[in-house]
């Protein structure tokens, strides 16, 4: 798994909180490309919530919010770009993490290694700071 090079859109931020791997970035472009819609980025966010206290949430979102981190994620081998934002609350929880991209029989989803979670809950789908 590899994480390309990513640009930050936000003026004050000199390090993007998280990245995502090729097959990740491709895949959220497919699923932004399908939506439509130029306006709409790739959310993820730290919620509280789950067995071990938080959870993940990544969603498509027009909003822009105050003290939000843009980041813009160049497609490997490609043209374009992946558009991503995080909340400023959930960047502290988040700084380092990689989320990658999964598509086999066994399995297919995206994951989230995320070196600031402390532990998980036996579901997997929750982390402790």
């Amino acid at each position: 798994m590899t994480a390309t090079e990513i640009s930050i859109t936000t003026p004050g931020a000199d390090t993007a909180p998280l990245a995502l791997t090729d097959a990740a970035a491709l895949k959220v472009r497919e699923l932004l490309d399908a939506e439509g819609r130029s306006d709409l980025r790739l959310r993820v966010a730290v919620q509280p919530g789950g067995c071990a206290g938080m959870q993940y949430q990544l969603f498509f979102d027009e909003r822009a919010l105050d003290g939000d981190i843009a980041i813009d994620q160049p497609l490997s081998g490609a043209e374009g770009t992946v558009p991503l934002v995080v909340d400023r609350t959930s960047v502290p929880l988040l700084v380092g993490a990689t989320i990658s991209y999964t598509d086999t029989i066994e399995k297919q989803g995206f994951e989230i290694d995320n070196p600031n979670a402390g532990g998980g809950c036996a579901c997997g789908n929750s982390f402790c700071g």
